[in-house]
């Protein structure tokens, strides 16, 4: 789905090329004038013969080709030339004889191609082209409301269809005609490029002209709407980055006149590409109107958590996360008799469950296992957080775990001090040292909105001295000081994400009727990233927590922490591999070793990385 930004733009004699690139495909339904007419081509005012159809579109190709053909063969100022010349010199609108239109076109060209071989018969319009009527995406709220928004998104609804009502006494078969590149005044859109070129759009009303009888000139106009999709698609990804360089320049004017033309776009594409596109359009156009989310709320940390399950059901890259993690604590706890894991995000506690049954399973019985979960206050002050530890420890019990739980309700992570990790009370002396695990998964790039706040983290781990951490983290850099740079990684990223979700979904749907919450999880697994992507492009400072970096950018801030990396090993590879394979769509995801880490991404994207680390021998 992802499309890699393509200027349309150009000059000198690229210009002759683009005006043969860019097609207009004009369809309409109106009552016949004449019987030796075509009914579907009167509408719009061109007068052709049924007999002439073929010789007609056999002429508009070799029009379409020898335009082409100048931007090739008439380099430097001769081009420049031919395109001012048929750009300003020669305009025709609405011919009434779309014949000799073609013929006097072609006649000003110095060498026209070869003919073309005949044109096969028009065919009826096919899934490569969608007929869409125009609309938004999303609806901003008047700035006054803005206080009672936050991440007000909402699934994305699917495009809305238009189709012709043809009656059965004009039920002919649709017709389909590719006109040149010529100008007409029944264009109605163009999108701006990065590179300052401009694209004309493929959106065409048609209404019957004056020239038909009484009844066509009294009966209403017919929109009708056909896009492109390959080109709307290049045309989308041009208008985002050009508002995104809009938004960098401070030329807000600018910005706002593409940042209108984003959901009218995004509408004529299907899938993920449509989705992405309208969550990063609603992003842009929070940023342009300065209409941005509050910060996280109490609210929005109990909705995220929800959001985090539906995400962990949906898609393989919470799984693996866990299960790396899970691994590499529980080779370090190998022949450990009392064992504390300190978990920085603690959620539902959907991670812990598969750890201690690996524990309980281990030669010579399980550990004494201790577990501190870290969490934010909760709106309705209830402790959820104990809730957890309640359901952990029934799940302990069961199995027969020695189990002990506390919950640390903290805002941020660096409200955390040494002496809240330590064990509580004094060790017998002849009780063996407890051996501590931290575990962080997405919860430290949130610390850098905060300047200082990593550093202190880092510093209460380090105090701690425990046997590992494990930290995964989302595989890119959505950090840098440029927002378009910063922009378009977050484009890349995302769509690929949107991709995968997108991929699962139908693996899933090819094996087996979807599960009754299916539908749900994927739809709330896209809102669930539509507020990363809300939060990534329309704020900044300390509201900008999404902070996501690479791999390498953590090495270096761990490294300088007094963190070394643990390897992961080949065993965690191979059971991670083991793990996507039986997963619904596991085909798309791959599982790379990289420097001793892991990371999971979709084809040749990574998207997480899985990392370990100790303290740096002194």
């Amino acid at each position: 789905m992802k499309r890699e930004y393509q200027d349309a733009g150009g000059s000198g004699g690229g210009g002759g090329a683009n005006m043969g690139s860019c097609k207009d495909k004009v369809m309409a339904g109106a009552a016949g004038e004449e019987e030796d007419v075509d009914e579907m081509l009167a509408a719009l005012g061109y007068k052709v013969r049924s007999s002439d159809m073929a010789d007609v579109a056999q002429k508009l190709e070799q029009l379409e080709m020898a335009m082409g053909m100048g931007g090739v063969s008439a380099p430097g100022a001769a081009d420049d030339g031919f395109v001012t010349h048929l750009a300003t010199d020669t305009v025709h609108y609405n011919p009434s004889d779309l014949s000799s239109w073609v013929e006097s076109m072609l006649s000003e060209l110095n060498a026209p191609p070869p003919p073309l071989p005949p044109a096969p018969p028009a065919a009826r319009l096919t899934s490569t082209s969608s007929t869409v009527t125009g609309g938004g995406f999303f609806e901003l709220q008047a700035a006054g409301d803005s206080s009672s928004s936050t991440y007000a998104l909402r699934p994305i609804p699917p495009p809305v269809v238009a189709t012709a009502d043809l009656s059965a006494d004009s039920a002919r078969d649709s017709k389909r005609m590719r006109t040149g590149g010529g100008s007409t005044s029944s264009s109605s859109s163009s999108s701006s490029s990065l590179g300052g070129g401009a694209s004309r759009g493929s959106v065409v009303e048609a209404a019957p002209p004056a020239t038909q009888g009484t009844a066509a000139a009294n009966a209403p106009a017919v929109p009708v709407v056909v896009v492109d999709t390959q080109e709307a698609g290049i045309r989308l990804v041009h208008a985002l980055l050009a508002c995104a360089e809009a938004v960098q320049q401070e030329n807000f004017a600018a910005a706002e006149a593409l940042v209108k033309q984003i959901p009218t776009l995004a509408a004529s594409q299907g899938g993920a590409m449509r989705k992405v596109a309208a969550y990063f359009g609603e992003a842009l156009a929070r940023r342009v109107y300065r209409f941005r989310p509050a910060d996280s709320t109490l609210l929005d940390a109990a909705f995220a958590d929800l959001l985090h399950a539906h995400f962990y059901e949906s898609c393989p890259y919470l799984k693996f996360a866990h299960f790396t993690a899970n691994q590499a604590i529980l080779e370090a706890f190998a022949g450990c008799r009392r064992v504390h894991v300190v978990d920085f995000g603690i959620k539902q506690g959907m991670q812990w469950p598969a750890l201690l049954q690996a524990l309980a399973l281990r030669p010579g019985g399980p550990p004494s296992f201790r577990l501190t979960g870290v969490g934010p206050p909760q709106p309705d002050e209830t402790d959820a957080l104990q809730q957890v530890g309640w359901k952990l420890a029934q799940f302990a019990h069961n199995i027969r775990v020695d189990f002990q739980y506390r919950g640390l309700v903290a805002a941020t992570l660096a409200d955390l001090e040494p002496f809240m990790l330590q064990p509580e009370g004094e060790a017998d002396a002849n009780d063996e040292p407890e051996v501590i695990a931290v575990n962080s998964v997405f919860e430290l790039h949130r610390l850098l909105a905060q300047p200082g706040a990593l550093e202190k983290v880092l510093g209460t781990v380090h105090a701690v001295r425990p046997r590992i951490i494990t930290v995964v983290e989302q595989e890119a850099n959505h950090n840098s000081g440029s927002f378009l740079d910063r922009f378009t990684e977050s484009l890349h990223y995302y769509s690929t994400m949107f991709d995968s979700l997108e991929g699962g979904s139908s693996g899933q749907a090819e094996l087996s009727p979807p599960a009754a919450g299916g539908g749900t999880d994927q739809v709330m697994s896209e809102v669930y990233l539509g507020r990363q992507i809300c939060n990534v492009v329309a704020c900044e400072g300390a509201e900008r927590t999404e902070r996501h970096e690479t791999l390498g950018q953590w090495r270096n801030r761990l490294g300088r922490a007094g963190f070394e990396p643990v390897h992961l090993g080949s065993n965690a590879y191979k059971q991670a591999s083991t793990l996507l394979a039986l997963f619904a769509g596991g085909d798309g995801y791959r599982v790379e070793e990289k420097e001793g880490c892991l990371t999971l991404g979709w084809h040749t994207r990574p998207l997480i990385a899985t990392s370990a680390w100790r303290v740096a021998a002194a």
